[in-house]
Protein backbone atom coordinates (compact mmCIF):
# COMPACT_ATOMS: atom_id res chain seq x y z
CA UNK A 1 0.00 0.00 0.00
CA UNK A 2 2.82 2.30 0.95
CA UNK A 3 4.66 1.53 -2.30
CA UNK A 4 1.98 2.85 -4.49
CA UNK A 5 2.31 6.42 -3.31
CA UNK A 6 6.03 6.02 -3.51
CA UNK A 7 5.83 4.65 -6.99
CA UNK A 8 3.39 7.37 -7.80
CA UNK A 9 5.64 9.97 -6.35
CA UNK A 10 8.59 8.56 -8.16
CA UNK A 11 6.68 8.57 -11.40
CA UNK A 12 5.69 12.13 -10.71
CA UNK A 13 9.20 13.18 -9.81
CA UNK A 14 11.03 11.40 -12.60
CA UNK A 15 8.31 11.03 -15.14
CA UNK A 16 6.14 14.08 -15.32
CA UNK A 17 8.65 16.17 -13.46
CA UNK A 18 11.36 15.33 -16.02
CA UNK A 19 9.13 15.84 -19.15
CA UNK A 20 7.64 19.31 -18.33
CA UNK A 21 10.83 21.40 -18.80
CA UNK A 22 11.37 19.89 -22.29
CA UNK A 23 7.77 20.66 -23.43
CA UNK A 24 8.01 24.25 -22.25
CA UNK A 25 11.31 24.71 -24.07
CA UNK A 26 9.91 23.24 -27.27
CA UNK A 27 6.85 25.46 -27.06
CA UNK A 28 9.03 28.51 -26.46
CA UNK A 29 11.20 27.58 -29.42
CA UNK A 30 8.11 27.28 -31.66
CA UNK A 31 6.77 30.62 -30.50
CA UNK A 32 10.15 32.18 -30.98
CA UNK A 33 10.41 30.79 -34.49
CA UNK A 34 6.91 32.08 -35.23
CA UNK A 35 7.84 35.51 -33.98
CA UNK A 36 10.95 35.47 -36.14
CA UNK A 37 8.93 34.41 -39.20
CA UNK A 38 6.38 37.15 -38.58
CA UNK A 39 9.16 39.70 -38.20
CA UNK A 40 10.84 38.56 -41.41
CA UNK A 41 7.49 38.60 -43.23
CA UNK A 42 6.82 42.14 -42.00
CA UNK A 43 10.25 43.22 -43.24
CA UNK A 44 9.60 41.61 -46.63
CA UNK A 45 6.19 43.22 -46.90
CA UNK A 46 7.67 46.57 -45.99
CA UNK A 47 10.40 46.10 -48.58
CA UNK A 48 7.87 45.13 -51.25
CA UNK A 49 5.77 48.15 -50.35
CA UNK A 50 8.80 50.36 -50.82
CA UNK A 51 9.70 48.60 -54.05
CA UNK A 52 6.17 48.70 -55.50
CA UNK A 53 5.85 51.32 -58.26
CA UNK A 54 3.39 54.17 -58.29
CA UNK A 55 0.81 53.74 -61.06
CA UNK A 56 -1.06 56.49 -62.85
CA UNK A 57 -3.26 56.92 -65.91
CA UNK A 58 -2.25 59.88 -68.08
CA UNK A 59 -5.06 61.39 -70.17
CA UNK A 60 -4.17 63.73 -73.04
CA UNK A 61 -6.53 66.30 -74.53
CA UNK A 62 -7.64 66.46 -78.18
CA UNK A 63 -5.25 67.67 -80.88
CA UNK A 64 -5.65 69.61 -84.12
CA UNK A 65 -5.02 66.72 -86.51
CA UNK A 66 -8.07 64.65 -87.41
CA UNK A 67 -6.57 61.50 -85.91
CA UNK A 68 -5.92 63.33 -82.62
CA UNK A 69 -9.44 64.71 -82.18
CA UNK A 70 -10.41 61.93 -79.80
CA UNK A 71 -7.71 62.43 -77.19
CA UNK A 72 -5.32 59.80 -75.91
CA UNK A 73 -4.11 58.08 -72.75
CA UNK A 74 -1.34 55.85 -71.41
CA UNK A 75 -0.18 54.16 -68.19
CA UNK A 76 2.55 55.80 -66.13
CA UNK A 77 4.81 53.58 -64.01
CA UNK A 78 7.01 55.40 -61.50
CA UNK A 79 9.32 53.16 -59.47
CA UNK A 80 11.85 55.75 -58.35
CA UNK A 81 11.13 54.79 -54.73
CA UNK A 82 12.97 51.54 -55.42
CA UNK A 83 15.50 52.95 -57.90
CA UNK A 84 16.09 56.72 -57.56
CA UNK A 85 18.15 56.72 -60.76
CA UNK A 86 15.26 55.46 -62.91
CA UNK A 87 12.78 57.56 -64.89
CA UNK A 88 8.99 57.26 -64.93
CA UNK A 89 7.95 55.16 -67.92
CA UNK A 90 4.90 55.85 -70.04
CA UNK A 91 3.33 52.77 -71.63
CA UNK A 92 1.58 54.07 -74.74
CA UNK A 93 -0.63 51.78 -76.84
CA UNK A 94 -1.19 54.34 -79.59
CA UNK A 95 1.80 53.82 -81.88
CA UNK A 96 1.69 52.47 -85.43
CA UNK A 97 4.28 51.99 -88.15
CA UNK A 98 3.52 53.67 -91.49
CA UNK A 99 6.50 51.82 -92.99
CA UNK A 100 4.95 48.47 -92.20
CA UNK A 101 4.39 46.61 -95.50
CA UNK A 102 0.78 47.01 -96.59
CA UNK A 103 -0.16 49.25 -93.64
CA UNK A 104 -2.68 51.37 -95.56
CA UNK A 105 -4.22 48.35 -97.27
CA UNK A 106 -4.59 46.60 -93.92
CA UNK A 107 -6.07 49.76 -92.42
CA UNK A 108 -8.70 49.99 -95.17
CA UNK A 109 -9.50 46.30 -94.75
CA UNK A 110 -9.87 46.69 -91.00
CA UNK A 111 -6.76 44.66 -90.12
CA UNK A 112 -4.37 47.40 -89.03
CA UNK A 113 -1.88 46.70 -86.26
CA UNK A 114 -1.03 49.16 -83.50
CA UNK A 115 1.59 48.59 -80.84
CA UNK A 116 2.62 49.34 -77.28
CA UNK A 117 5.73 51.46 -76.87
CA UNK A 118 7.42 52.15 -73.51
CA UNK A 119 9.24 55.48 -73.35
CA UNK A 120 10.49 57.79 -70.62
CA UNK A 121 7.55 59.99 -69.71
CA UNK A 122 9.45 63.22 -70.41
CA UNK A 123 10.20 62.01 -73.96
CA UNK A 124 6.68 60.87 -74.77
CA UNK A 125 4.98 63.90 -73.24
CA UNK A 126 7.23 66.31 -75.14
CA UNK A 127 5.28 65.77 -78.37
CA UNK A 128 2.00 66.56 -76.63
CA UNK A 129 3.46 69.70 -75.08
CA UNK A 130 4.69 70.84 -78.48
CA UNK A 131 1.24 70.30 -79.99
CA UNK A 132 -0.46 72.26 -77.21
CA UNK A 133 -2.32 69.25 -75.87
CA UNK A 134 -2.97 69.07 -72.16
CA UNK A 135 -2.25 66.06 -69.93
CA UNK A 136 -3.27 65.02 -66.42
CA UNK A 137 -2.31 61.97 -64.40
CA UNK A 138 -4.63 60.10 -62.06
CA UNK A 139 -2.63 58.27 -59.39
CA UNK A 140 -4.25 54.95 -58.54
CA UNK A 141 -4.59 53.28 -55.15
CA UNK A 142 -3.18 49.87 -56.07
CA UNK A 143 -1.74 47.41 -53.60
CA UNK A 144 1.96 46.62 -53.98
CA UNK A 145 1.03 43.24 -55.46
CA UNK A 146 -1.35 44.82 -57.97
CA UNK A 147 1.15 47.50 -58.98
CA UNK A 148 3.92 44.95 -59.47
CA UNK A 149 1.57 42.67 -61.40
CA UNK A 150 0.66 45.51 -63.74
CA UNK A 151 4.28 46.57 -64.23
CA UNK A 152 5.35 43.00 -65.03
CA UNK A 153 2.50 42.63 -67.51
CA UNK A 154 3.34 45.89 -69.27
CA UNK A 155 7.04 45.08 -69.47
CA UNK A 156 6.19 41.75 -71.08
CA UNK A 157 3.66 43.37 -73.40
CA UNK A 158 6.19 46.01 -74.54
CA UNK A 159 8.61 43.42 -75.89
CA UNK A 160 8.83 43.59 -79.70
CA UNK A 161 7.35 40.12 -80.11
CA UNK A 162 4.32 41.02 -77.94
CA UNK A 163 3.81 44.72 -78.64
CA UNK A 164 1.49 44.56 -81.68
CA UNK A 165 -2.25 44.13 -81.44
CA UNK A 166 -5.13 44.21 -83.97
CA UNK A 167 -6.62 47.69 -83.89
CA UNK A 168 -10.32 48.44 -83.83
CA UNK A 169 -11.51 51.97 -83.17
CA UNK A 170 -14.33 50.94 -80.84
CA UNK A 171 -13.21 47.72 -79.16
CA UNK A 172 -9.39 47.55 -79.44
CA UNK A 173 -7.84 51.00 -79.29
CA UNK A 174 -5.28 52.74 -77.08
CA UNK A 175 -7.84 53.39 -74.34
CA UNK A 176 -9.44 49.96 -74.21
CA UNK A 177 -5.95 48.46 -73.88
CA UNK A 178 -5.28 50.73 -70.89
CA UNK A 179 -8.65 49.75 -69.42
CA UNK A 180 -7.97 46.03 -69.93
CA UNK A 181 -4.49 46.25 -68.40
CA UNK A 182 -5.88 47.90 -65.28
CA UNK A 183 -8.65 45.32 -65.06
CA UNK A 184 -6.05 42.55 -65.29
CA UNK A 185 -4.09 44.03 -62.39
CA UNK A 186 -7.27 44.42 -60.33
CA UNK A 187 -8.44 40.84 -61.02
CA UNK A 188 -11.60 41.96 -62.80
CA UNK A 189 -12.70 44.53 -60.23
CA UNK A 190 -12.67 47.29 -62.83
CA UNK A 191 -15.05 45.56 -65.21
CA UNK A 192 -17.35 44.49 -62.38
CA UNK A 193 -17.94 48.16 -61.53
CA UNK A 194 -18.26 49.29 -65.15
CA UNK A 195 -20.99 46.96 -66.42
CA UNK A 196 -23.73 49.46 -65.57
CA UNK A 197 -25.29 51.41 -68.46
CA UNK A 198 -23.76 54.73 -69.42
CA UNK A 199 -25.71 57.94 -69.86
CA UNK A 200 -27.41 56.94 -73.12
CA UNK A 201 -24.19 57.16 -75.10
CA UNK A 202 -23.47 55.16 -78.25
CA UNK A 203 -20.44 54.62 -80.45
CA UNK A 204 -22.00 57.01 -82.98
CA UNK A 205 -22.72 59.77 -80.48
CA UNK A 206 -19.15 59.70 -79.20
CA UNK A 207 -17.38 59.35 -82.55
CA UNK A 208 -19.42 62.06 -84.29
CA UNK A 209 -19.23 64.38 -81.28
CA UNK A 210 -15.44 64.27 -81.23
CA UNK A 211 -15.05 64.32 -85.00
CA UNK A 212 -17.44 67.24 -85.56
CA UNK A 213 -14.77 70.02 -85.38
CA UNK A 214 -13.43 68.52 -88.62
CA UNK A 215 -16.77 68.75 -90.44
CA UNK A 216 -15.83 66.24 -93.12
CA UNK A 217 -14.72 63.73 -90.48
CA UNK A 218 -17.88 64.10 -88.40
CA UNK A 219 -20.16 63.83 -91.44
CA UNK A 220 -18.24 60.88 -92.88
CA UNK A 221 -18.53 58.87 -89.66
CA UNK A 222 -22.19 59.83 -89.26
CA UNK A 223 -22.92 58.53 -92.76
CA UNK A 224 -20.72 55.42 -92.66
CA UNK A 225 -21.68 54.00 -89.26
CA UNK A 226 -24.40 51.37 -89.27
CA UNK A 227 -26.75 50.06 -86.57
CA UNK A 228 -23.85 48.48 -84.65
CA UNK A 229 -22.81 51.98 -83.63
CA UNK A 230 -26.23 52.86 -82.19
CA UNK A 231 -26.60 50.24 -79.48
CA UNK A 232 -26.52 51.58 -75.91
CA UNK A 233 -23.14 51.35 -74.22
CA UNK A 234 -22.12 50.32 -70.74
CA UNK A 235 -19.49 52.29 -68.88
CA UNK A 236 -17.07 49.53 -69.88
CA UNK A 237 -17.82 49.98 -73.60
CA UNK A 238 -17.85 53.75 -73.27
CA UNK A 239 -14.24 53.64 -72.08
CA UNK A 240 -12.94 53.54 -75.66
CA UNK A 241 -12.81 57.33 -75.31
CA UNK A 242 -9.92 58.57 -73.08
CA UNK A 243 -11.93 61.31 -71.38
CA UNK A 244 -14.74 58.87 -70.55
CA UNK A 245 -12.32 56.42 -68.94
CA UNK A 246 -10.80 59.33 -67.01
CA UNK A 247 -14.20 60.38 -65.66
CA UNK A 248 -15.25 56.82 -64.80
CA UNK A 249 -12.02 55.99 -62.95
CA UNK A 250 -12.73 58.91 -60.62
CA UNK A 251 -15.97 57.18 -59.50
CA UNK A 252 -14.61 53.66 -58.87
CA UNK A 253 -13.45 52.02 -55.64
CA UNK A 254 -10.91 49.44 -54.60
CA UNK A 255 -11.79 46.12 -52.96
CA UNK A 256 -11.18 47.85 -49.63
CA UNK A 257 -13.88 50.40 -50.38
CA UNK A 258 -11.47 53.31 -50.85
CA UNK A 259 -11.50 55.52 -53.98
CA UNK A 260 -9.46 54.01 -56.77
CA UNK A 261 -8.02 57.41 -57.70
CA UNK A 262 -5.82 58.83 -54.96
CA UNK A 263 -5.51 62.20 -56.63
CA UNK A 264 -5.09 64.01 -59.93
CA UNK A 265 -2.05 65.98 -61.01
CA UNK A 266 -1.84 68.30 -64.06
CA UNK A 267 1.16 67.64 -66.27
CA UNK A 268 0.57 69.86 -69.33
CA UNK A 269 -1.82 72.75 -70.01
CA UNK A 270 -4.45 72.35 -72.74
CA UNK A 271 -3.85 75.24 -75.15
CA UNK A 272 -6.18 73.94 -77.87
CA UNK A 273 -9.99 74.18 -77.83
CA UNK A 274 -11.66 71.44 -75.78
CA UNK A 275 -13.73 68.67 -77.34
CA UNK A 276 -17.43 69.43 -78.02
CA UNK A 277 -19.57 68.30 -75.09
CA UNK A 278 -22.58 67.07 -77.09
CA UNK A 279 -23.63 65.51 -80.38
CA UNK A 280 -23.81 68.27 -83.01
CA UNK A 281 -27.26 69.77 -83.63
CA UNK A 282 -27.33 69.09 -87.36
CA UNK A 283 -30.97 68.09 -87.85
CA UNK A 284 -32.22 71.57 -88.82
CA UNK A 285 -29.43 71.96 -91.36
CA UNK A 286 -30.11 68.54 -92.87
CA UNK A 287 -33.84 69.22 -93.19
CA UNK A 288 -33.34 72.73 -94.56
CA UNK A 289 -30.67 71.68 -97.06
CA UNK A 290 -32.71 68.70 -98.30
CA UNK A 291 -35.83 70.80 -98.88
CA UNK A 292 -33.86 73.62 -100.53
CA UNK A 293 -32.10 71.32 -102.99
CA UNK A 294 -35.36 69.51 -103.75
CA UNK A 295 -37.07 72.85 -104.52
CA UNK A 296 -34.17 73.91 -106.73
CA UNK A 297 -34.42 70.69 -108.75
CA UNK A 298 -38.18 71.12 -109.20
CA UNK A 299 -37.82 74.72 -110.36
CA UNK A 300 -34.72 74.02 -112.41
CA UNK A 301 -36.48 71.31 -114.39
CA UNK A 302 -38.80 73.96 -115.82
CA UNK A 303 -36.49 76.98 -116.13
CA UNK A 304 -32.98 75.57 -116.64
CA UNK A 305 -33.34 71.88 -117.58
CA UNK A 306 -29.87 71.35 -118.97
CA UNK A 307 -28.11 72.97 -116.01
CA UNK A 308 -30.39 71.02 -113.68
CA UNK A 309 -29.46 67.81 -115.51
CA UNK A 310 -25.79 68.53 -114.83
CA UNK A 311 -26.38 68.89 -111.09
CA UNK A 312 -28.69 65.85 -111.09
CA UNK A 313 -25.97 63.81 -112.78
CA UNK A 314 -23.41 64.90 -110.17
CA UNK A 315 -25.87 63.99 -107.41
CA UNK A 316 -26.56 60.54 -108.86
CA UNK A 317 -22.85 59.91 -109.37
CA UNK A 318 -22.13 60.73 -105.73
CA UNK A 319 -24.98 58.55 -104.52
CA UNK A 320 -23.81 55.64 -106.63
CA UNK A 321 -20.24 55.93 -105.36
CA UNK A 322 -21.30 56.18 -101.71
CA UNK A 323 -23.76 53.29 -101.91
CA UNK A 324 -21.28 51.06 -103.70
CA UNK A 325 -18.60 51.92 -101.14
CA UNK A 326 -20.90 50.93 -98.27
CA UNK A 327 -21.66 47.59 -99.95
CA UNK A 328 -17.97 46.95 -100.65
CA UNK A 329 -17.01 47.71 -97.02
CA UNK A 330 -19.76 45.37 -95.84
CA UNK A 331 -18.68 42.59 -98.19
CA UNK A 332 -14.88 42.82 -98.19
CA UNK A 333 -13.63 44.42 -94.96
CA UNK A 334 -13.68 43.78 -91.21
CA UNK A 335 -15.23 47.15 -90.31
CA UNK A 336 -18.17 45.69 -88.39
CA UNK A 337 -19.46 49.11 -87.35
CA UNK A 338 -20.30 49.90 -91.00
CA UNK A 339 -22.13 46.65 -91.79
CA UNK A 340 -25.85 46.55 -92.57
CA UNK A 341 -25.97 50.29 -93.19
CA UNK A 342 -29.45 51.54 -94.15
CA UNK A 343 -27.92 54.50 -95.97
CA UNK A 344 -27.40 52.10 -98.86
CA UNK A 345 -31.13 52.59 -99.53
CA UNK A 346 -30.61 56.35 -99.75
CA UNK A 347 -27.56 56.10 -102.00
CA UNK A 348 -28.53 53.14 -104.15
CA UNK A 349 -26.01 51.95 -106.76
CA UNK A 350 -28.99 52.11 -109.14
CA UNK A 351 -28.14 55.81 -109.39
CA UNK A 352 -25.32 54.87 -111.76
CA UNK A 353 -27.97 53.73 -114.25
CA UNK A 354 -29.48 57.24 -114.21
CA UNK A 355 -26.32 58.87 -115.57
CA UNK A 356 -27.04 58.09 -119.28
CA UNK A 357 -30.42 59.77 -118.88
CA UNK A 358 -28.75 62.83 -117.32
CA UNK A 359 -26.32 62.99 -120.23
CA UNK A 360 -29.18 62.79 -122.71
CA UNK A 361 -30.98 65.66 -120.96
CA UNK A 362 -27.80 67.74 -120.97
CA UNK A 363 -27.70 67.34 -124.75
CA UNK A 364 -31.38 68.26 -125.02
CA UNK A 365 -32.54 64.77 -125.93
CA UNK A 366 -35.15 62.52 -124.38
CA UNK A 367 -34.06 60.39 -121.45
CA UNK A 368 -36.43 57.53 -122.16
CA UNK A 369 -39.15 55.77 -120.24
CA UNK A 370 -36.66 53.49 -118.55
CA UNK A 371 -35.07 56.56 -116.95
CA UNK A 372 -38.38 57.60 -115.34
CA UNK A 373 -38.91 54.08 -114.04
CA UNK A 374 -35.45 54.04 -112.52
CA UNK A 375 -36.18 57.37 -110.87
CA UNK A 376 -39.24 55.84 -109.22
CA UNK A 377 -37.29 52.80 -108.02
CA UNK A 378 -34.57 54.99 -106.53
CA UNK A 379 -37.23 57.09 -104.77
CA UNK A 380 -38.95 53.95 -103.47
CA UNK A 381 -35.60 52.69 -102.17
CA UNK A 382 -35.07 55.96 -100.31
CA UNK A 383 -38.61 55.74 -98.94
CA UNK A 384 -37.84 52.27 -97.59
CA UNK A 385 -35.18 53.85 -95.36
CA UNK A 386 -37.90 55.99 -93.79
CA UNK A 387 -40.18 52.95 -93.40
CA UNK A 388 -37.49 51.11 -91.43
CA UNK A 389 -37.60 53.85 -88.79
CA UNK A 390 -41.01 52.49 -87.73
CA UNK A 391 -39.66 48.98 -87.07
CA UNK A 392 -38.63 48.45 -83.43
CA UNK A 393 -35.75 46.12 -84.26
CA UNK A 394 -34.02 48.67 -86.51
CA UNK A 395 -31.99 51.10 -84.40
CA UNK A 396 -29.79 52.94 -86.87
CA UNK A 397 -29.73 56.66 -86.19
CA UNK A 398 -29.80 57.94 -89.79
CA UNK A 399 -32.76 60.32 -89.62
CA UNK A 400 -30.48 63.20 -90.62
CA UNK A 401 -29.60 61.51 -93.89
CA UNK A 402 -33.22 60.60 -94.60
CA UNK A 403 -34.18 64.24 -94.05
CA UNK A 404 -31.47 65.34 -96.49
CA UNK A 405 -31.70 62.78 -99.30
CA UNK A 406 -35.30 61.56 -99.42
CA UNK A 407 -36.78 64.97 -100.49
CA UNK A 408 -34.20 65.20 -103.27
CA UNK A 409 -35.01 61.74 -104.64
CA UNK A 410 -38.73 62.46 -104.46
CA UNK A 411 -38.27 65.79 -106.23
CA UNK A 412 -36.26 64.23 -109.05
CA UNK A 413 -38.81 61.43 -109.42
CA UNK A 414 -41.64 63.98 -109.54
CA UNK A 415 -39.73 66.09 -112.06
CA UNK A 416 -39.56 63.05 -114.30
CA UNK A 417 -43.35 63.02 -114.47
CA UNK A 418 -43.40 66.54 -115.94
CA UNK A 419 -41.82 65.39 -119.16
CA UNK A 420 -43.83 64.97 -122.31
CA UNK A 421 -45.25 61.66 -123.29
CA UNK A 422 -42.51 61.05 -125.83
CA UNK A 423 -39.85 61.56 -123.17
CA UNK A 424 -38.54 64.97 -124.30
CA UNK A 425 -37.97 67.73 -121.78
CA UNK A 426 -40.43 70.60 -121.80
CA UNK A 427 -38.12 73.58 -122.32
CA UNK A 428 -38.70 77.18 -123.41
CA UNK A 429 -38.39 77.79 -127.16
CA UNK A 430 -35.41 80.06 -126.59
CA UNK A 431 -33.59 77.15 -125.04
CA UNK A 432 -34.35 74.92 -128.02
CA UNK A 433 -33.45 77.47 -130.61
Amino acid sequence: MTERPGIGARDSAFGVGCRRPSLIAARDRRHGATRWLLAILAILLSASALAAPHVGVVTMGPGEEYWARFGHDAILIDDRADDPSSEPILYNFGYFDLDEPGFFRHFIEGHANYQLVALPARVDLAQYAQAGRGAVVQWLDLTPAQASKLQTRLQWNARPENARYPYDYFTQDCTTRVRDALDYALDGQLRAQMTTPSHGLTYRSEAVRLGAPEWWLGLSMHFALGPYADRPLSLWDEAFIPSRLHDTLATLHTARGTPLVLGEQPLLPQRLPPAPPDFPAWRVWFVGTGLLIAAMFLLGTHYAPRTTAVFAGVFWLQCGVLGTALIAIWAFTAHVAIYDNENILLTSPLCFALLPGAWAQIRGREAGRWHRRLLMWVAISAGAALFLKFLPFRIQRNGDWIALLLPIHLALAWAGRSRSGNGTIQTPRSACA
